[in-house]
């Protein structure tokens, strides 16, 4: 029987048009790949075949494809990666033993974070295989992302058939082998994997626009470069102020883009702790960016409160859809030109409650706009 490939192509158009902030090409194209996987899946099935009910058997693959998306939508980029990762980890922790390494919990997550660095590379790979796109494609939009997580998840979980009818995840057949090569150390991120850079450069997105931003001074006007350079002192003021040398230590090393071989042996520590101390840079720019100075650092990336946080119409039309009432209501009283402490005494909220709330909405509008 010949699946209703129109009509099931329409349905998921629409769903995800309703469900996304994404453009109509993109929901067309991510749709055709649902269908086009599903009708592969249904010819392929003898099991569907025979069942009597392929056009059934197909709804119901897409719809879960659909919601599958739909929730990685819906964690957005830094959670959903987050969500991601931590699900594949717990999968594969009590597989990763390897002979002649200590089985402590250190060593094995250690040894998980190698081994997903290269699943994630597999995974992308993968996908342009199994899709109609181009050998180089890499998604660009928060959908595209999305699919690309859900098809990596359920990459992981494919059953592989083995001898006397057993079967096993591709994921866990894949550990066991990586956890008797023990293969080379990489930095590959699931944005790296991706974007295809290298592992001297490691991004993730949205620290990827700071940091991109941060270490570029080329062809920028004299405000531009002045508003940077304001930027970088007080990140650098703030760093210091918070404890945190060996991280301005290390801000200073990047802005002159040494690669990571060379900050090792300045700073005199290892991968491991050069890792560490990246994970906790990251975490204090964000910090910084999203509460103790975002003014000045959405000034300088164009997405000020007067520009709608830098947002599309269509992406502010879907981030007010997102927000709650609260944060509703202080934006609102932020667009009038209210300060902190009259909003705080407007929503009756404290200081400390205010900066939280204003902090998670400015970094909801970051993660709709630079996934």
């Amino acid at each position: 029987m010949l699946l209703a490939v129109d009509t099931l192509f329409e349905r998921l158009f629409q769903e995800l048009s309703r469900a996304t902030p994404a453009s109509k090409r993109n929901c067309q194209e991510v749709a055709a790949r649902v269908v086009e996987e599903v009708q592969r899946i249904c010819t392929e099935s003898q099991r569907i075949q025979n069942s009597g009910d392929v056009e059934g058997w197909a709804s119901d693959l897409a719809s879960h494809r659909l919601k599958q998306i739909r929730r990685y939508v819906d964690f957005g980029s830094s959670k959903g990666r987050l969500e991601l990762h931590s699900s594949l980890s717990a999968i594969v922790y009590r597989y990763m033993t390897p002979p002649q390494v200590q089985s402590s919990y250190q060593a094995r997550v250690s040894l998980i974070e190698d081994f997903l660095q290269n699943f994630y590379v597999e995974s992308i790979n993968a996908f342009r295989r199994e899709n109609s796109v181009a050998a180089d494609y890499r998604p660009r939009s928060s959908l595209e992302l999305a699919e690309y997580m859900a098809f990596t998840e359920r990459y992981a979980k494919r059953r592989i058939p083995l001898s006397r009818g057993r079967s096993q995840q591709l994921i866990i057949l894949r550990t066991q082998t990586f956890s008797k090569q023990q293969p080379p150390e990489t930095t590959i991120d699931i944005q790296q994997a991706i974007e295809g850079g290298d592992s001297e450069h490691p991004r993730t997105a949205p620290f990827q626009r700071l940091r991109e931003e941060l270490t570029t001074s080329e062809d920028t006007s004299d405000s531009e470069s002045t508003v940077r350079e304001r930027v970088i002192e007080q990140l650098m003021d703030y760093l210091v102020e918070k404890g945190q040398q060996d991280c301005a230590d290390y801000f200073s090393l990047r802005l002159i883009d040494l690669p990571t071989h060379e900050i090792e042996e300045i700073l005199e520590i290892d991968s491991r702790e050069r890792d560490y101390l990246q994970q906790r840079f990251k975490y204090h720019l964000l910090k910084f960016s999203f509460a103790h100075n975002w003014e000045l650092v959405h000034e300088w990336l164009g997405a000020e409160l007067g520009r709608n946080l830098g947002l599309t119409p269509q992406q502010w039309e879907y981030f007010q859809t997102k927000i709650t009432q609260t944060q509703a209501k202080i934006l609102n009283l932020k667009q009038q030109g209210l300060s902190d402490l009259e909003i705080s005494k407007t929503l009756d909220l404290t200081p400390t409650q205010l900066r939280k709330q204003w902090s998670k909405l400015l970094e909801q509008a970051w993660d709709i706009r630079n996934i």
